[in-house]
């Protein structure tokens, strides 16, 4: 193996995981400009342009990211042999990539975060949240944590939990303007729509029970992308919504009601998906552990 070949690859590997040359150089302790020529004898050596290089981003080419995601598992491969070979195949160290669900992260992991650095004092974590999944190895990502049936079949998936759907309402709007009864009632009252970032459609409203399927098609005036912002306003009396998580509180202490305990039966899953390989990183097991816990 042409050693200086591997050394390129290396470098361009930590170009695509850092976001750019200042970061790769850190991670790898040499110069920016160290960096930037390694890149360009790979460039040369391979005889394409692998990087679109702007003052402010890089991207890689077409041709580049063809290469890139030829040659990334066989890194993969070569760091995992490496890591097995010291003994530290269980050590959580290093910097951990992880794209997450904007409503999740908001509504679920947002006050756990350092507790779980606090367990792995050598690992440094970087979330990023975002509607969509995107191309994980060209984003330099190690994992990500997404609500659904996962599309495609060219992540590892992971289920991490069946997430029971509630429909609530603040005693604001209740007074106002009573509590529905039964599921169909729905279609009296004012109800808020969360939109499906795969789809772009608002998700179907439904309720379960032993088996029973009821679909409601309820009418809205108000449709948000944003899980916050939808939360805040059902607090404020806007509307009924649907939640999946992180409502305990607001139930335990009255400041939401769920409307219809008998229909419970209703679940959403949630998926730990991450790039084929053999063995995932210790850093990418602990994180995946520490979301099932907080989820339960």
């Amino acid at each position: 193996m042409d050693g200086r070949l591997l050394t390129g690859v290396t470098v361009l590997d930590a170009v695509i995981a850092g976001g750019g040359f200042s970061r790769a150089a850190e991670a790898l302790g040499m110069s920016a400009s160290g960096v930037s020529h390694a890149v360009a004898r790979l460039e040369a050596r391979l005889g394409v342009r692998l990087l679109d290089r702007t003052t402010r981003s890089i991207a890689l080419t077409d041709e580049g990211r063809r290469f890139y995601e030829r040659v990334r598992p066989s890194l993969e491969e070569i760091e995992e042999a490496a890591v097995d070979a010291s003994g530290a195949s269980a050590r959580v160290r290093g910097r951990l990539r992880v794209n997450i669900d904007p409503f999740f992260s908001r509504l679920v992991l947002a006050g756990h975060l350092g507790g779980f650095l606090a367990t792995y004092p050598e690992l440094a974590l970087e979330t990023i949240t975002r509607e969509h999944v995107g191309d994980l190895v060209a984003d330099g990502v190690d994992v990500a944590v997404r609500f659904g049936e996962p599309l495609g079949a060219s992540l590892i998936s992971r289920k991490l939990a069946d997430i029971q759907v509630l429909t609530v309402a603040s005693p604001r709007y209740l007074k106002r303007h009573g509590r529905p009864q039964a599921p169909l009632d729905l279609l009296k009252h004012q109800c808020i729509d969360f939109r499906d970032p795969q789809t772009g459609r608002p998700y179907d409203w439904e309720f379960h029970r032993k088996g029973k399927v009821l679909p409601v098609r309820i009418s809205s005036r108000l449709v948000l992308s944003d899980a916050g912002t939808m939360l805040t306003e059902c607090l404020a009396g806007t509307g009924i919504c649907q939640v999946l998580v992180a409502v305990k509180d607001q139930l335990a202490k009255g400041s939401l009601v769920n409307l219809f305990p008998d229909w419970a039966d209703e679940t959403f899953p949630l998926y730990a998906l991450y790039p084929s390989r053999h063995h995932p990183p210790a850093k990418v097991r602990a994180f995946i552990d520490f979301v099932s816990r907080t989820v339960r």
